[in-house]
């Protein structure tokens, strides 16, 4: 008689929620808990498994995780949302980017945005869209920042509502994936296919 694996679940469902309410950044919650908990309480909660069914049913609603009964890879294919905001956001200003030549910039805009994302803006520098320099590091890490979640949020526009949460809500409250310009619009489909073409080209995330 075959053995069975006590972490085997036989509810792929569920195994499909638990995983999302590990990722959901912690501050979504906070609208449904008792403001009085303190950040570790709530990091606690979200990975109690009785709990994190009931706490994705709070943030998405139960229609919308009911329906999502057949979730494969999300539209970023499991990897984090933040990186490929960075990414996109590279790429927007990669003009900017380019023009840092000293060490002591160069490494203070690495230290803020990644390597990867350094790499990436000079790599597809035909694909810039900003055209107005700026030549502070750590500003121009905030306004990449900035743009990269712009885009991916006019990006997601297009995906259904479940892909569009599924992403979004693992990342902090308030940021411009929420409320992205016209010109992000604009630009977003572009950018975001380097984006995702270079995450493919990984193996998939864990």
């Amino acid at each position: 008689m075959a053995s069975i694996d006590p972490n085997h679940s036989l509810n792929p469902h569920s195994d499909r929620l638990r995983e999302l309410a590990a990722l959901i950044h912690p501050g979504r919650f906070a609208g449904h808990l008792d403001g009085r908990l303190s950040s570790a309480t709530v990091l606690q909660l979200r990975k109690t498994p009785r709990l994190q069914q009931r706490l994705v049913e709070l943030l998405m609603g139960s229609e919308l995780v009911s329906n999502g009964t057949d979730w494969g890879r999300d539209v970023l294919l499991g990897h984090d949302p933040r990186r490929a905001a960075l990414l996109a956001g590279s790429i927007w200003h990669a003009r900017s980017v380019l023009k840092f030549v000293s060490k002591h910039d160069v490494a203070v805009l690495i230290e803020n945005i990644g390597a990867e994302a350094h790499a990436f803006a000079i790599r597809h520098l035909s694909s810039a869209v900003a055209t107005a320099s700026i030549d502070d590091p750590q500003k121009l890490a905030r306004q990449i920042e900035h743009d990269g979640c712009a885009c991916l949020g006019a990006w997601l526009k297009d995906a259904s509502e479940l892909d569009r949460v599924r992403v979004l809500f693992r990342l902090p409250v308030g940021t411009t994936a929420e409320y992205p310009a016209a010109e992000h619009h604009n630009s977003a489909g572009q950018l975001l296919s380097l984006v995702v073409a270079h995450l493919a080209s990984e193996e998939p995330a864990a």
